[in-house]
């Protein structure tokens, strides 16, 4: 490992380099930035694989709603398979149903859309922290408690995204799955958050199961698992967190199957998943949102219960100074002007 690392820096460092240069460039040249003419909200992270991203842009979507506003998503739909969407929009459209998703890599242009096309009134930029051609009013960093660093290198050699000083740019931090991990060791993470990016608001969410939806739509609480053997499957970026749900629901701390992030399942992939639960004795497979919508397609009628486990992102603290900073992007007539 310590081999394939330093084969890896010098790659790193000249990826940090252009990172730098580029967004020296944004921050210099004014034009290079187009303002959406609504207030927009970034959700984006540091690192790549799962922070929890999409959960926190369904949550900033229902509070804004509860505020009376018009949300639309702008996503880029990564990773999607011809003639299907990608994995977020199916999460966004079933969880968000009355919610429009534009889908469009070119984010300037799908805020446009969402203003002309869905008469939005603020956009909601889903993994937007990089993407720095769209003006953002608000731009809201997530920082997983399990895994928050990448290892303390950009890419290939870490799993950051851009260097950690990007970080000054942030108006607001989230660390998600804060209620997994000891107290102690988030508050180290908020410690390292202010060495970068001073008196900025800090943020700590949990993940909470809601329920579990089963095949024929029944849904049910998710203490229904409580003593059941059954076999976790996922494939997203941070599979520890769902995991660890299904363990504390179920009390039993077995490992589950685990794909790649955005796996696309096929039948031989859930006639498998079939198999390995039949012979773990598993009374069900227990799956996330994320990879139901895709296994639910594929499902043979096997005689091994598919079901779906819904969590959601929740504030564990200051959810009225969260709302205070989404009620101010509409604050008043020089915001108005501002993003006309």
């Amino acid at each position: 490992m310590d081999v394939m690392h330093s084969l890896l820096t010098p790659l790193a460092l000249a990826y940090a380099g252009v990172i730098r240069g580029r967004n020296f460039y944004y921050e210099r040249v004014r034009s290079a930035v187009h303002a959406a003419g609504v207030p927009v909200i970034s959700v984006g992270n540091v690192t790549v694989g799962g922070t929890g991203k999409t959960p926190l842009v369904i949550e900033v979507v229902r509070r804004l709603r509860t505020q009376g506003r018009r949300p639309a998503i702008l996503t880029r739909g990564y990773r999607a398979v011809a003639g299907q969407a990608a994995d977020e929009v199916r999460e966004f459209h079933e969880s968000l149903p009355e919610t429009p998703v534009v889908v469009n890599a070119d984010r300037v242009a799908g805020a446009a859309t969402a203003r002309a096309a869905h008469n939005a009134d603020c956009v909601v930029l889903d993994d937007g922290f990089q993407h720095r051609r769209l003006g953002r009013d608000l731009d809201i960093v997530l920082i997983d408690a399990l895994a928050p660093w990448g290892g303390g290198w950009v890419l290939p050699a870490g799993r950051l995204r851009e260097p950690l000083g990007s970080l000054r740019r942030a108006d607001a931090f989230v660390i998600t799955r804060a209620n997994q991990v000891e107290a102690a060791r988030v508050e180290v993470v908020c410690a390292e958050l202010r060495r970068w990016a001073g008196d900025r608001p800090i943020y700590r969410a949990g993940v909470e199961a809601e329920g579990l939806r089963c095949a024929d739509g029944r849904l049910t609480p998710p203490t229904e698992l409580a003593g059941r053997r059954v076999l976790p499957v996922c494939g997203i970026g941070n599979p520890r967190t769902f995991q660890q749900l299904l363990t504390g629901l179920t009390g039993d701390a077995e490992a589950g199957l685990v794909y790649p992030d955005h796996h696309n399942y096929e039948r031989r992939d859930a006639l498998a998943i079939c198999a390995a639960a039949r012979q773990r004795g598993a009374e069900r497979v227990v799956t996330t949102r994320k990879d139901w919508v895709k296994l639910v397609a594929v499902w043979p009628d096997a005689g091994v219960e598919l079901t779906r486990l819904d969590v959601r992102l929740r504030l564990l603290e200051a959810s009225d100074d969260f709302d205070a900073q989404l009620r101010a992007l509409f604050g008043g007539p020089g915001d108005r002007e501002r993003h006309s």
